[in-house]
């Protein structure tokens, strides 16, 4: 509900509103040479809308686009006044972030499997409907459980629920059963939050401290980057909000691209982690674990307000996205951006 120039202010200055928790940049930062593509007048089409990249720029809103093609920069602009050190909020794209966090907990031993019950590791969900949902059936939005996601509707759900950590867990315990659990998809923001707090549990330390010390320095990014809190001194946002620079967005890309695997080969998820990751779900074929799945197997991290990370194995490609978008989540805003992602790949691949 910010204005266009809170958005900005705001996007790019969470740390300055919110209490957050600093992400240390690694001493040796991954090199992204440069290989430039002018790519701004490739062609894209969702429905009857067709325009090219360069219109696409302005017409979102975009506060940043960067292309990666075989590790190199392939492509790079900014606007709405960031530069390559801006910090900007990812929304969404954190759930994507968590995803990865839980295979690196299974490969350390922390989590057994994703089939434990969720109230196992959130005692104080035992006696909810959450005693029936898995982990898994939550990291595909599968938990069966009652949940409004509209964000223009004051009254949702996703609105009305309080975020801090014992007050979230209480709301949720009182939501009723809608469907089996693993059978109904249904986007919930909350549930990603209780991922976030299973894993603070399971890991007995804060998502930021584990996410800096499994992949933000081993892999290479450049700059500090902050999560948001629950509260002062809480846990942070399992379903937002990391704040990081465009560039270490695309690494993030670059990680899970290699498989969740650093630069010299050392896994760091579980074995077969990001292809179980990308693998359609039951309850609905265009989500895995906390990923988006699209055509050519393709998987993308999305946030409202047109935020992304799209990743494209089969072109060696990664598209990272950061826009300040007049709607929060709009249907032919997601299929414009989705659109803009696989003309870029299929341009590089030619």
């Amino acid at each position: 509900f910010w204005t266009p120039e809170q958005q900005v202010a705001g996007y790019r200055n969470m740390d300055r509103i919110y209490p957050t928790r600093r992400i240390a940049a690694s001493p040796t930062p991954m090199e992204l040479p440069y290989r430039k593509v002018d790519l701004g007048g490739v062609k894209l089409a969702a429905g009857d809308v067709a325009m090219t990249v360069d219109e696409y720029f302005e017409c979102q809103n975009v506060a940043g686009l960067l292309v990666i093609k075989d590790g190199h920069i392939a492509y790079e602009r900014y606007g709405l006044g960031n530069t390559e050190d801006s910090r900007w909020i990812s929304f969404s794209v954190t759930k994507s972030v968590v995803s990865l966090l839980v295979g690196a907990a299974l490969r350390d031993g922390y989590i057994d499997n994703v089939d434990e019950a969720v109230s196992d590791y959130l005692t104080r969900l035992k006696g909810t409907p959450y005693d029936d949902s898995s982990i898994r059936n939550i990291l595909q939005m599968a938990s069966g459980v009652e949940w409004d996601e509209t964000y223009a509707d004051p009254d949702s759900d996703v609105n009305r629920a309080t975020y801090q950590t014992m007050a979230l867990y209480d709301y949720l315990a009182q939501k009723p059963r809608a469907a089996a659990p693993g059978e109904l998809f249904n986007y919930n923001t909350a549930e990603t939050n209780l991922v976030g707090t299973l894993l603070r549990s399971a890991v007995g330390n804060n998502l930021s401290t584990y996410l800096q010390e499994k992949i933000w320095r081993p892999f290479g990014m450049e700059a500090d980057a902050v999560w948001s809190l629950t509260e002062p001194g809480g846990g942070e946002f399992g379903g937002c909000c990391i704040s990081a620079t465009l560039r270490d967005y695309a690494r993030l890309g670059l990680f899970a691209l290699n498989g969740g695997r650093l630069a010299d080969g050392t896994p760091v998820l579980a074995d077969g982690w990001m292809k179980s990751s990308t693998t359609p779900s039951a309850a609905y074929p265009g989500y895995g674990y906390l990923w988006w799945l699209s055509a050519n197997n393709a998987f993308r991290a999305t946030g409202i307000f047109g935020q992304g990370i799209c990743v494209h194995p089969e072109k060696n490609v990664v598209v990272a996205l950061h826009s300040a978008r007049d709607a929060a989540s709009d249907n032919e805003d997601w299929a414009l951006q989705g659109a803009m992602c696989h003309a870029i790949a299929n341009r590089l691949a030619d």
